[in-house]
Parts: C-alpha cells; structure tokens; sequence
C-alpha cells in the first residue's frame, strides 16, 4: 500500500472494518461503450457487442480477485456497464432487441461477471428511434437472461416527466412479474425505472455507460454501513455535531479504500479510473443495515418520526466525507434504503413502523428511491405507474436522483413473505393504497416545470429591476437604461 496513504494504525482499522464490520468493496463496474458497435445488420451488431465486451472486460474478474487477494480487501461483485442498448436498437428497427440481450448474456457469462447493466433507454424527453421497441422488449429480456439489468429514465429536472413512458413502465413492470411468476417474479428486481439517472452509476440494476463518458472506464462502489454503526455506537449520546463529525470521518476512510482498489484496478487494466460511488449500500448480513445506523442515531425503528431527519443528516455527511477522501466521487453516493436487502428495514416493515408512503418520504433525502418493494401481486399497472410518477415528481423538484424498483409478486399478499435470494435478500409484501389513479395515469404528454421555473426567475429579475429604478429615483437619478 502506498504509505502516504496509510499509516500502520489505518493499515490495522481497515483490516478490522473488514473482518468484523463488514466493509467492502460493492462492485468494481467496467464501463463499455458500444457506440461503434452500430450495425444495421442486428446479427453483425450483437456479434460486434459480444467481441468488444469480451475483449476489454477479458481480465476484469481475474485483475478484480487478484487485487482482493493481494490488499485482503473483499470486491463482492465484479460488473459491466454498456451504452444503452436502445441506441444500438435503432440501426435495425425490424429486428427484436432481445437479440441484443442475449448478446450481452454470453459476454457476461464468457468474462464471469455478475451483471451486466445498460438494456436501457432514455426517453425523458420522449421517444426516439429504437426506444420503444427496447421498453416494450424489457420483460422477454429479462425472461430469457440470468445477468441481465435494465433501466429506463422517464424523467429529469430539466425536461420533466414523460408521462407516457411512466404509463408505459407500469405495464411493463406487472409483464415482467408475469414472465416471472416460477421465479418468485424476480424480473423486475432487474429493473429500474429513473428520473435524474447518472451517467457513471456503477451499481446494479440501474447501471449504463453514459454517452458522454470514455470508451472504457474503471467505476468503483464502496460500502459499509457496519462500520458506520460501530462507528457511531462509540459516540452514543454525544451531540449532533460530534454524531457528524464521526460520520464524515468514517465514510473518508472507507472512501479512501475504495479509491486504492479503484486506482490499482486501473492501472492493472490499462483503463481510465473514473469515480468512486460511496453509497451505504446494505446486504441481508447482521450488522450491515443503513436501518440499524438509523436505530444507533436515536430511532426505536426506522420509520419513526424523525426518520427522515436522521436520513437527511446520513446522507449529507457521508457525501461530505466521500467529497473530502477523493476528488472522483460520483455515481450516487450516499445512502440506499432498500427494503429486500437491509434486515432493518425489513424488522420495521412487519413491526408496523415502515410503510410505503414513509419510505416516499425518506427518498427525498437518501441516494435513490423506492428500492426492492414487493407489493401485492394484485397491485393494478396503474397504481404501479401512480408510485412511479410520484417518485419521478420528487427527483425533478428536488433536482435529485431518485428511482423505483417495485416487485408485484403473483399470488403473494399484504404481510406474506418473498424470498429472492443472494444479495437480494427477502421481504415482506407490503400494502399499496388501493384507491385509483386510473384517469390521471391515462392522460398524455409530459408534466414539465421548466416554464414555470423560467416564469419565476424572469418575474424574480423584472421585480429586482424596478427596485433598483425605485432606489435610484428616490436619489434623483431619473435616467436608467435597462
């Protein structure tokens, strides 16, 4: 290690964060851009698809266990990111993009990675050549492949809300649960649905190669919310500055982890090093719960009153000790409150404590949104659309990410359990108000805020104006040009 980054005393924290708190290296995610594979000929595309994810990820898993064996620092998942695939879709617009799927199912499994992410498509303003086809493919694709995730951005700040692709995205949710159903409906686990997403995310399912990054690039995710509680367990009682102090000190130690792995990956694979995503990111192991930090801030369970407080404080100050630990934080960083895969929230959901409008709320200040929910299996497309578009409304006003990943799971109810498995862990089927929102969701076009911001900051100038004239006529200055 290098030692002007560590001292024997780091050198002997970090070890112990591993061993005992859970700490690790999330993903180590290969960014690949695919524009160059665009063929009019979709068979001549997915065999260029194939080819190029083979040959630049060809030594990622290998470089990825050789560096975890070297540093003994564990990297869970070793994954790869593409251009969207619509993009590629729309040179061959006969053809099903499933063909391209199943393109990236056999590099995956050729380079032994867990996933790859970016069957997606980017329809915030609307729709484009090859989009639609790619949305209206998504359940088949995620039928018919085991490594495969899929994204679609509906929605950002500065365009607003597709309407049509949330509708859309309702429909396509409930099918792929459907395709699904033998499989405990474990297609749209694979599924993200976003307003706002980055281009660099390195985690999975919403992970893609954004179109304005490298050809290739190395994207590291780094996690540990057992060390932020071990952390915070040695300050109990202390007051909110010094609860935030001991926040932001840890996440820059577990940020600098991540940027030794991220830096040596780098160098190994001869690929630009692009950002670090510090995102307390849970798993269903004890101790590695972003609920459990909250319970250690003061909280009888998550969902509480004050929980979204305690969030709001969680996240800022792992941002800011991220931000302070490396100049190359990125993708979305901060804390995820997935339901399936954080034992904590999955404890406050069946003590009664957490409920689906709470867990709206708290995605105002957290990293992501509404994030591996199974809901009843009876839930309508349209309520699935209702969820979405609410979460989409909260990311463009707050001019944040936000995302949903919601699992209608056939014939399961309120209260039952499902069980995913691996990282996904299981959850408790959880209520959905069951009042419709049909009318709304069948209305057409975008909600867009851009004018309505463009009218505020003209009205805000001409009044800053005429206060100005009016200052300067009460001093006998008459002549004032605009």
């Amino acid at each position: 290690m290098n030692s002007t980054m560590f001292n024997a005393g780091d050198i002997l924290e970090t070890i112990r964060m591993i061993q005992d708190e859970c700490l690790d290296i999330r993903t180590t995610t290969m960014g690949i851009s695919l524009l160059d594979c665009i063929d009019p000929d979709i068979n001549k595309a997915c065999d260029k698809v194939y080819d190029k994810i083979t040959r630049k990820a060809e030594k990622l898993v290998e470089t990825g266990e050789k560096i975890e064996k070297e540093y003994g620092i564990p990297i869970i998942n070793k994954r790869i990111a593409v251009t969207p695939i619509a993009m590629l879709a729309a040179a061959c617009p006969k053809d099903s993009p499933v063909k391209f799927a199943k393109a990236l199912q056999r590099a995956a499994e050729t380079c032994g990675v867990n996933f790859v992410g970016g069957y997606s498509a980017l329809v915030h303003k609307g729709f484009s050549a090859g989009d639609l086809e790619l949305i209206r493919s998504i359940p088949e694709a995620l039928d018919v492949t085991t490594r495969l995730c899929s994204s679609v951005n509906v929605g950002s700040t500065r365009s607003g809300i597709n309407m049509d692709a949330v509708r859309i995205m309702g429909d396509i949710v409930l099918e792929s649960a459907k395709l699904t159903a033998d499989r405990q409906c474990v297609g749209p686990s694979k599924l993200v649905i976003f307003c706002n997403a980055p281009e660099d995310n390195p985690f999975m399912a919403g992970a893609f190669h954004g179109v304005g990054e490298p050809d290739t690039v190395i994207n590291v995710g780094v996690s540990g919310p057992g060390v932020v509680k071990t952390a915070l367990e040695q300050v109990r009682g202390e007051n909110f500055e010094v609860l935030c102090e001991t926040i932001k000190k840890t996440a820059f130690k577990i940020t600098r982890v991540g940027q030794l792995v991220a830096q040596e990956a780098s160098r190994r694979l001869g690929i630009p090093f692009g950002i670090i995503d510090l995102s307390l990111a849970p798993t269903p192991a004890i101790g590695d719960s972003v609920a459990g930090i909250l319970e250690e801030i003061g909280l009888e369970y998550a969902g509480a009153p004050g929980t979204t407080a305690a969030l709001a404080l969680l996240n800022d100050q792992v941002k800011k000790g991220g931000v302070m630990a490396s100049s190359y934080v990125g993708g979305l960083s901060g804390a995820f409150i997935p339901v399936s895969e954080d034992q904590g929230m999955i404890d406050a959901v069946q003590a009664g404590a957490l409920t689906l409008e709470k867990l709206e709320a708290m995605t105002c200040v957290c990293s992501v949104g509404l994030d591996m929910i199974a809901v009843p299996g009876k839930t309508s497309a349209a309520s699935l659309s209702g969820i979405i578009a609410d979460e989409m409304a909260i990311g463009m006003v707050n001019q944040k990410t936000t995302a949903v990943r919601l699992i209608p799971v056939a014939g399961k109810d309120v209260g039952d359990i499902v069980e995913f498995g691996g990282l996904l862990g299981y959850a408790p089927v959880m209520p959905v108000n069951e009042f419709s929102c049909e009318k709304f969701i069948s209305r057409t076009g975008m909600i867009n805020l851009i004018e309505i911001h463009a009218v505020t900051e003209r009205i805000a100038f001409r009044v800053a104006i005429a206060l100005i004239e009016q200052s300067l006529v009460s001093r006998g200055i008459h002549s004032f040009k605009n």
